[in-house]
């Protein structure tokens, strides 16, 4: 019985690496075939209409920055501080 799973085990640890050296060329996607020059020269035309728009768009001079005119002022002086409050009502009346 030992045996048996000393070389069920044994089996299990090696198949992964047997599976990884049994395939060496095996295409995964076969719909996926390599280019023919035409369109091979049609990619370069595109590719090169697309770095020229790219050279017609013009560069940014001002910050895009939304908050960078937030706090363009000095902070202002702080508010005269509010007066004391008075007793009033029936609570004064009885201080009194």
């Amino acid at each position: 019985m030992r045996i048996l799973s000393a070389a069920a085990v044994m089996v299990l640890l090696t198949a992964p690496a047997y599976a990884q050296m049994a395939t060496p060329n095996i295409n995964l996607i076969p719909e996926l075939t390599s280019k023919s020059p035409e369109e091979k020269e049609q990619d370069a035309i595109r590719d090169k209409a697309y770095k020229e728009s790219l050279k017609k768009i013009p560069d940014a001079k001002t910050s895009s920055d939304p908050w960078g005119t937030v706090r363009s002022e000095p902070p202002k002086a702080a508010a005269a501080p509010a007066k004391p409050k008075t007793k009033t009502g029936s609570s004064a009346q009885r201080s009194q």
